[in-house]
């Protein structure tokens, strides 16, 4: 018996697509990508400019104007009121980043419900290291339990430039050097 092939012949009908299998793979492969995805979280820190107004409200109150001046060869800590507080010389290996953040625990341990300080940084200050003593001055780490716990000290920044040497608002005003 022999079998004849018949030819099909095109048809005028447009075929129907298909795309059950497609929107099943997106269903089961849109929740799979979202719950291994990875989620970066971005922080913003929020810097506080002062203005004229908060300034003379707060020489009226007489309380702690904290201030850290980031010098080339030093850190200074100070009140712009009453002074230098502490002055943290640069060693060999960089600003000594912990005995900041060591001296601004002592200070946050005598003025609890202060949470502003002022960083000013001298022009040619590098972005590492104005974020080193950002980081230094909003938050302590402690070990406690084995774990590490951290914890703010002065959380609300606000920078600005720093003054020239010879006229400096957290010293005497006598240069430094």
């Amino acid at each position: 018996m022999v079998m004849r092939r018949r030819l099909r012949r095109p048809t005028d009908k447009s075929a129907e697509l298909n795309i059950t299998a497609f929107m099943n793979l997106m269903v089961v492969l849109v929740p799979f990508l979202l719950i291994t995805a990875v989620f970066s979280r971005i922080t913003i820190l929020e810097l506080n400019l002062p203005n004229a107004q908060t300034a003379q409200s707060k020489s009226a109150k007489r309380e702690l104007q904290l201030e850290v001046v980031i010098r080339d060869q030093a850190l200074e800590v100070g009140d712009s009121r009453l002074g230098l507080i502490a002055r943290i010389k640069r060693g060999s290996t960089g600003h000594d980043y912990r005995r900041l953040n060591k001296v601004l625990r002592q200070i946050k341990s005598r003025f609890p419900d202060k949470t502003s300080a002022m960083i000013l940084a001298e022009s040619d200050t590098s972005y590492d290291t104005l974020v080193q003593v950002m980081d230094a001055v909003r938050v302590m780490e402690v070990v406690e339990a084995g774990s590490l716990e951290r914890y703010e000290l002065f959380p609300d920044i606000s920078i600005g430039d720093a003054p020239a040497r010879g006229r400096s608002k957290s010293g005497s005003g006598r240069k430094r050097g």
